[in-house]
């Protein structure tokens, strides 16, 4: 299955483990993702001007740095993507408690007001009213921390709940499904498994065809990675026991994880320290059980 890798995402995926980007591998990967040298410039002219990367020097020549904020993000992601692991090893059960947060944010905030409801959507939370937000995991400190950068903690209020009933209904099953998309969801983790099984097959095989070359690992990687992030973008990660079985997200993400431990087995010197093959390294060979 091709795969689209929009071009901020591929700068995102070339992120090595000292957050910066090699200019000169981030064209040469483009070319093979049959992208123009052209795309590869706005790109980062636009993240350079939104400040998640500083650029130094020209070019193929020049390093991107990624800024605290972006930083911040990237370590925000491996956090959520050790809790889906968890909770697919049964190591993240749910106790049965909702968390919510309420906020009434004045007009004239609104713009701080649209950014919270954007962040609280962002981590996984679905509107139970206009102000008025659930999620199954205890998500305080992450919302906290967005509502204090947006100066608007004091309007906002944090409750648990055991005992959520919307109308006649309170089975916990019942209500996430009625909350959350999760047909769309389910979709996005089967196109994942899509993509993931065939370049599975092509990592193990190492006779016929031969090993992938250094070029194609790194494609697979980035093509890997797009659709894992279109996946997990998505995700609320509700507590299995809230989920249809199965679930089609626990087998995506083990198909990922292989995928991404024969990746690192494979990797050899003029591969580099890209984050793709080793950020994920130790769980995904525990997610993949090699």
């Amino acid at each position: 299955m091709d795969v689209h890798v929009p071009t901020r995402m591929l700068v995102e995926a070339l992120v090595r483990t000292d957050l910066t980007v090699d200019a000169g591998e981030l064209y040469a990967t483009a070319g093979l993702l049959d992208m123009n040298d052209q795309q590869v410039r706005l790109c980062i002219k636009r993240l350079v001007a939104e400040g998640r990367f500083v650029q130094e020097g020209r070019g193929r020549k020049a390093i991107l740095r990624a800024t605290g904020d972006t930083g911040r993000a990237m370590g925000l992601d491996v956090e959520f993507v050790t809790h889906a692991f968890r909770q697919d090893a049964g190591l993240a059960p749910w106790d049965g408690t909702w968390h919510l947060v309420a906020f009434t944010v004045p007009e004239s905030a609104r713009p701080a007001r649209d950014a919270l409801r954007a962040a609280l959507t962002l981590l996984g939370g679905a509107a139970v009213h206009g102000g008025l937000y659930v999620s199954a995991n205890p998500w305080e400190p992450y919302v906290e921390e967005h509502a204090r950068r947006l100066d608007v903690l004091g309007h906002v209020t944090f409750l648990t709940t055991r005992d959520l009933r919307r109308g006649e209904e309170n089975d916990p099953v019942a209500l996430a499904r009625t909350m959350w998309p999760l047909d769309e969801i389910a979709g996005r983790y089967d196109r994942l498994a899509a993509v993931a099984e065939p370049r599975l097959r092509l990592l193990q095989d190492h006779t016929e065809p031969p090993e992938p070359s250094a070029a194609r690992r790194l494609t697979i990687a980035v093509e890997l990675a797009a659709e894992f992030t279109r996946a997990m973008e998505a995700d609320p990660l509700l507590p299995p026991e809230l989920l249809p079985r199965p679930w089609p997200g626990a087998r995506a993400r083990t198909l990922t994880a292989r995928c991404w431990s024969l990746l690192e087995e494979q990797a050899g010197k003029d591969d580099g320290a890209v984050r793709l093959f080793g950020l994920y390294g130790g769980l995904s060979r525990a997610a993949a059980g090699v």
